[in-house]
């Protein structure tokens, strides 16, 4: 059976469908939307909205063929500096930050679907560079285009996105070929310079960042001396997870010790979704949304390895790599391994930019799969 052939699109097989895929986010997302209204029954409504806008997009996204897009590349770019740009100008400021645009009947975070259109935009130029990846005028031309978006981002602020997102484009240009020699270099002069910037960053009236930023990673270094403060989250979120215990104390229960119903967890349907997964869902549940992930992470980089050209298989690892690392970074930071920062756990946390920019790069990840070895 073949799948309709449209202008923008090529021949599909069904078979080359990754249905193994679409059916472990649907049942991630599915968990996701019990949590959501565990957490803040006023927001489930919307994740369900979300997840429906999101799955269509998906479908709509797997049908089209991902080089035709890729021949506007340079719009790709465009757009995503645009739409970061553009939060600096009508952005709508919430706890001061700027990472957000009204458009009246909802608000979309820009930095959010820069992600994918990054990953898209990277996965031709370093094809176009594939052979020159490692001379010194491709790799400033690509520190360059890197760093346009990320300063835009970083100065939101937002700086976990910032990380996030830098590790992910360090990921892509491994991915196209990048010299372990180069890598050794690079490691050997940034860890150094990192643990620099980490002595002076924790001394008082340091030039680098913001009180909270500073306050944020002070916390995690001494947690019972900010335990009242900057380490209450984090230390009710390890608290909320322990007590879960092996099978947790179910969704939406009315438990008079539950850190959530007792409000200890700030946002806890975003940052610290996590926390609710463990105290609610318990050791087995935590391990389950865990499990989830990974094989999501792994069909990406099965599909990759698959890809017909380098450029499929930056798209379906890259995607692949962005679900884990803010995965890595929103779990660690629920369970006190890293220093609290913002990032949404993939198909899970609430948040409708996150969850429709992500089911469009799993899009793009299916047409790859569409699109085999074999057909070349």
């Amino acid at each position: 059976m073949r799948l309709p052939k449209l202008r923008f699109t090529k021949m599909y097989r069904l078979r080359d469908y990754n249905f193994t895929l679409v059916v472990l986010i649907a049942i991630l997302s599915v968990l996701g939307i019990f949590v959501v209204g565990s957490a803040r029954e006023i927001y489930q409504g919307r994740q369900i909205f979300g997840v429906v806008v999101g799955f269509t997009a998906m479908f709509i996204v797997s049908m089209i063929d991902y080089a035709w897009v890729l021949d506007f590349y340079w719009i790709l770019y465009a757009t995503a500096v645009a739409g970061l740009g553009l939060v600096m100008l009508i952005g709508e400021n919430v706890n001061g930050a700027t990472r957000w645009i009204n458009l009246g009947f909802t608000t979309i975070q820009p930095s959010e679907f820069a992600k994918i259109l990054l990953i898209l935009f990277f996965s031709r130029f370093l094809m176009e560079h594939e052979q020159e990846v490692n001379e010194k005028r491709t790799l400033l031309i690509y520190a360059v285009l890197c760093a346009i978006p990320l300063g835009l981002i970083l100065i939101e602020p937002n700086l976990s996105t910032t990380i996030c997102t830098a590790l992910v484009l360090c990921f892509l240009i491994y991915l196209a070929g990048l010299s372990y020699r180069f890598i050794g270099t690079v490691l050997l002069i940034l860890i150094p310079t990192a643990v620099i910037f980490l002595s002076i960053a924790v001394q008082p009236n340091q030039p680098f960042l913001k009180d909270y930023q500073q306050k944020r990673i002070l916390s995690f270094l001494e947690p019972e001396k900010y335990a009242d403060d900057g380490a209450y989250q984090q230390n009710n979120s390890v608290m909320a997870i322990g007590s879960g215990q092996l099978t947790g104390k179910g969704l939406n229960n009315n438990t008079t010790t539950s850190v959530k119903n007792g409000n200890f967890i700030l946002e806890p349907q975003t940052d610290f979704i996590f926390a609710i997964v463990g105290e609610e869902l318990g050791f087995i549940g935590s391990c389950i949304v865990i499990a989830l992930i990974l094989m999501i992470v792994i069909q990406c980089i099965l599909i990759g390895i698959r890809a017909q050209n380098l450029t499929g298989r930056i798209i379906a690892c890259g995607v692949g790599g962005l679900v884990g690392v803010q995965s890595f970074i929103n779990i660690g930071v629920a369970t006190g391994l890293i220093p609290n920062t913002g990032v949404p756990l993939p198909f899970v946390s609430y948040g409708l930019s996150s969850l429709v920019s992500l089911y469009i790069g799993m899009g793009f990840v299916l047409n790859v799969g569409l699109q085999p070895k074999k057909y070349q």
